[in-house]
């Protein structure tokens, strides 16, 4: 079972290269915008495997809250950017 953990980590932590790639490469400001919930998402995956791969599950609820400020960054991130283009319209 700690093969597929170890596995899942390296999967997990190519995805977040890759959004680091996105972010820093992203043509659009949307791009950038689900590269950061990517980041967001596995950061809260590796942290859930790490917690069960060192039996803490006081992890688990560390993970939940990172889920929660990233899906606010996220909502922060957008309505700032489309603030910007709404008031750039008017």
């Amino acid at each position: 079972m700690i093969v597929i953990y170890i596995i899942t980590l390296v999967i997990l932590f190519l995805s977040l290269l890759f959004g680091l790639i996105r972010i820093l490469r992203g043509p659009t400001m949307a791009d950038r915008i689900m590269a950061t919930q990517l980041i967001g998402t596995t950061a809260v995956a590796t942290l859930l495997i790490f917690a069960e791969l060192q039996t803490l599950p006081s992890a688990r609820d560390v993970a939940l809250v990172l889920a929660l400020l990233a899906m606010m960054l996220t909502v922060a991130f957008i309505a700032k950017v489309w603030g910007k283009s709404i008031k750039e319209k008017k």
